[in-house]
């Protein structure tokens, strides 16, 4: 009988999955016996071909039209009568033995996605086969980017003054850093789009893109000439200028006025 297919959960970080790259594993298996080749008989001894089920491994029992199959309860499957079962393996024809793969990792893989590695799964008994191992990848959480299919994502924090003025910053991607050009007034949330900085696709080879997330960052630990300033630059906005300078603010003030007002209507 063909040996079970084994599996093996390997985690490997954003940069292997996009890249590629080669892991060496261990793996607890079955492998044939040394000692007797794989049939499960001592050395010298013989190897008979079952009686019960002339080597099938299987025997067939009929009641009236119906015919059931079950394995042979004298030769246990094998087929075989072993007249000295082998001392290591105890007449199964296997041991089990940890052993030790390379394992090349395709760019492009996420989680999720199996690898087939025929013929290092198990070893069958009696000398049969060995099934397959499927390793399971499992792409690690990165501390920048975040994947969605063969898209990357990150936020990209940046001054008050460079979101008001614009600016030129430095993004990383993984092949590197690369410049961004931030035009003046940018927001907290606004999406800056990188073609082909995604991840490539191990099928078509197309890559995916690196979207960009816009955080202002509040200023902090301001010492007291800084506080000045901001409070000046904030008192130069107030008034009509205020709709002109933070249409959205000056937009939600006045929303929550005609709230209010309509509020004191229906109460009367």
């Amino acid at each position: 009988m063909r040996g079970e297919d084994l599996r093996y959960d390997l985690e490997i970080s954003l940069e292997e999955a996009v890249k590629g790259t080669t892991k060496d594993i261990q793996i607890n298996t079955l492998v044939h016996c040394d000692n007797c080749d794989g049939t499960g008989a001592e050395k010298g001894s013989k190897v008979e071909t079952c009686p019960t089920c002339h080597g099938a491994g299987r025997v067939r029992r009929q009641q009236g039209f119906f015919v059931s199959e079950s394995i042979c309860p004298t030769c246990h499957g094998s087929g075989k009568k072993i007249e000295k079962p082998c001392h290591i393996c105890h007449g199964d024809g296997r041991v089990h033995k940890k052993e030790s793969l390379s394992v090349k990792i395709p760019a492009g893989v996420d989680t999720g996605n199996q690898l087939r590695l025929s013929g290092k799964g198990a070893a069958g008994e009696n000398g049969a086969p060995a099934g397959d191992l499927y390793v399971v990848i499992h792409v690690k959480e990165h501390h920048i980017f975040e994947r969605d299919g063969n898209n990357l994502y990150c936020e990209v924090p940046i001054s008050f003054a460079t979101a008001a003025l614009g600016g030129e910053i430095e993004v990383p991607t993984l092949d590197g850093r690369v410049k961004l050009k931030i035009p003046a007034e940018t927001q907290t949330g606004k999406l800056f789009r990188m073609r082909g900085k995604g991840v490539a696709s191990n099928r078509s080879g197309y890559a995916g893109d690196l979207i960009c997330r816009i955080v202002v960052e509040t200023p902090v630990n301001l010492n007291s000439k800084q506080k000045e300033l901001l409070k000046e630059l904030e008192e130069s906005f107030q008034g009509k200028g205020l709709s002109k300078h933070s249409p959205k603010s000056s937009g939600f003030l006045d929303g929550v006025k005609k709230f209010f007002d309509n509020l004191g209507k229906s109460d009367k």
